[in-house]
């Protein structure tokens, strides 16, 4: 596809940025070794101690040849990692199928800790205090902007670049190929502090995750009342009060126990938040960022959703939806397991999700066919639009998935073996699961692409959950899957593409604006202030939804909350994401 400036994240302004950045070039070379050997007096004066013994570099990455560590190594070499696991699933890494191919492959072996997924959070930051048992890297981190700034600021993790540029011939191909990436693993001065996971699923507007929130309405219902899926505002509507007064005749149909729901949604909640419905009123903004509330104009300016006439109009008008009955009382306060229980007991005529099969009774052959349960398309007020999702024009990307500690004693055989990840080959096993496992289901068997190379193939998972099957044999961590992997190195999974299908037949069409706001990496001051103004801005305008879809509101509450909004400091919070846009542009 062909970039332009117009869109975010196109090569020739990630290169602009990426000119701005040689002169610290010079710099970088001594700067990882430099900062191991701070690190490892910091974290000495940070244990009490003299960090344990070891603590740093023992081989310097000038010492080591590519030839060096090339895989797999003619003698066994072991390395520390930690990691995190599903619950439910396997705890022990080397047990998986992935890691022991891995081993195989590279005769690195790989001594794990490993921590259940949902205590990670709590349990992460103990862990990379702790000098005496931090390991060579941490696997699957998922470090966000601030831990990053702050580990590295404390010498915990060491900068990556030369070790990329070095030792990593395959995350280089993917740099090479998609030069934004790297621009976006970058901080001010250029460094990388992390590896990168990267999925991409489509390219700019036809991006996977251009929608999360993607709203869904029961096509069974229609064609039992003989109603057309809406388009309008009215139209829609008009629907949801045809599901409420033909209740009892649903029910009886579907064998439906329960009381019928026309609408329901988590407010406020991610891909189950509603706002979506409202991008055709005033400007078309909607409200793409449910974690930021901005968006950006088509002359390239941040603006607050929440300041905009079409947030005003959309919420007054979900008001109205909500005093007809329209909406599920519980869309306030009920938790993710009571959402999709009502909606798997069939009780739903709309709902909200990533993917309707994760809500409803519904086949993914139904849904391929366009049967059961469709996407609703963008609804007419004042205009119709869609605007992308934040950070979705380069589709799935996390800066902060895996960094190399300060106390690797080899960061270069780290970098070599972790460059391992980002084989084309290896990355989707990585991040889906793998084949040839012994138990009864596998993601991918081994094929070939039509020039006869080898390629994953996915496999058809019948009445297997995919989630279930791919917690149980993938390991996620630092990877790489570009769009253009896809019929080369691996086939796209079939529930994404009929969400790809969905994206670029619905919604694409209808996505007019120009931009979306990028992914930056802001430095540590900006995101320190970002995060302290956000807790009070944040809760500013989720309360006022809430409260106002539930309760509507007056001239005098819409003032209120603008004055609010001045008063937590919210033209500075755009201010700063006008810097990096700016920035960014070129």
């Amino acid at each position: 596809m062909a970039t332009t400036k117009e869109h975010v994240g196109s090569n020739t302004n990630t290169h602009k940025r990426r000119e701005s950045k040689m002169s610290n070039n010079m710099n970088r070379r001594t700067f990882l070794s430099v900062s191991a050997a701070a690190a490892a007096a910091a974290l000495a004066g940070c244990s009490g101690g003299d960090g344990g013994g070891g603590v740093g570099n023992e081989v310097s990455i000038d010492e080591v040849t590519p030839e060096d560590v090339a895989l797999p190594l003619a003698e066994t070499a072991t390395l520390a990692g930690l990691t995190n696991y599903p619950a439910g699933s396997e705890a022990e890494p080397n047990n998986r199928t992935i890691f022991k191919r891995l081993e195989e492959e590279t005769n690195v072996h790989i001594e794990w800790k490993t921590i259940q997924g949902d205590q990670w959070g709590d349990k992460i930051a103990l862990e990379m205090s702790n000098v005496s048992t931090l390991p060579d890297f941490v696997f699957n981190a998922g470090f966000g902007d601030t831990e990053l700034l702050k580990y590295a600021k404390q010498g915990v993790i060491i900068n990556v670049e030369e070790l990329i540029d070095k030792f990593m011939p395959n995350l280089q191909a993917v740099f090479a190929q998609a030069p934004e990436y790297r621009t976006m693993c970058e901080d001010e001065e250029g460094h990388i502090w992390a590896l990168p996971w990267i999925e991409q699923l489509g390219y700019e507007k036809t991006a996977i995750q251009t929608i999360g929130n993607m709203p869904f309405i029961n096509k069974w219902w229609l064609d039992s009342l003989d109603l057309e899926i809406p388009k309008t505002i009215e139209d829609f509507e008009a629907v949801l009060v045809a599901f409420k007064d033909n209740a009892d005749k649903l029910k009886k149909e579907f064998n439906i126990d329960g009381d019928i729901i026309p609408m329901s949604c988590i407010m406020n909640d991610g891909g189950q938040d509603p706002y979506i419905l409202i991008n055709g009123f005033g400007e078309g903004y909607g409200d793409p960022d449910r974690g930021k509330h901005i968006c950006v104009t088509d002359d390239a300016k941040v603006v607050c959703v929440a300041n905009s006439e079409g947030f005003r109009k959309g919420t007054e008008w979900l008001h109205g939806l909500y005093e007809k009955g329209l909406i599920d009382p519980e869309a306030f306060t009920q938790e993710w397991s009571t959402y999709v229980a009502k909606g798997k007991s069939g009780r739903y005529g709309v709902c909200f999700t990533w993917d309707v099969a994760n809500i409803a009774q519904v086949s993914m052959d139904d849904l391929i066919a366009g049967e059961g349960w469709v996407p609703l398309p963008a609804l007419k007020a004042d205009v119709v639009n869609i605007t992308p999702e934040t950070g979705s024009f380069t589709s799935g990307f996390q800066r902060g998935r895996c960094v190399i500690t300060a106390v690797a004693k080899n960061p270069a055989l780290v970098a070599s073996w972790l460059d391992k990840m980002y084989d084309p080959i290896q990355s989707p096993q990585n991040n889906w699961g793998t084949y040839g496992e012994d138990d009864d289901f596998d993601i991918f068997e081994m094929s070939a692409n039509e020039n006869g190379d080898p390629m994953l193939k996915h496999t058809w998972l019948g009445d297997a959950s995919p989630v279930e099957v791919r917690e149980a044999e993938s390991v996620n961590g630092p990877l790489a899957i570009l769009d253009s992997y896809y019929d080369v190195y691996v086939t796209c999974p079939d529930d994404a593409q009929y969400r790809l299908d969905w994206i670029k037949d619905v919604y694409t069409p209808d996505m007019n604006g120009k931009y979306c706001y990028p992914n930056v990496f802001m430095n540590t001051d900006d995101t320190t202030q970002v995060s302290n103004l956000m807790a009070d801005l944040m809760k500013c305008i989720n309360t006022f939804k809430s409260d106002s879809v539930m309760n509507g509101f007056d001239d005098a509450a819409w003032n209120q909350l603008q004055s609010d909004l001045d008063a937590y400091g919210l033209q500075e919070f755009i201010d700063i994401h006008q810097k990096y846009l700016d920035e960014y542009l070129g």
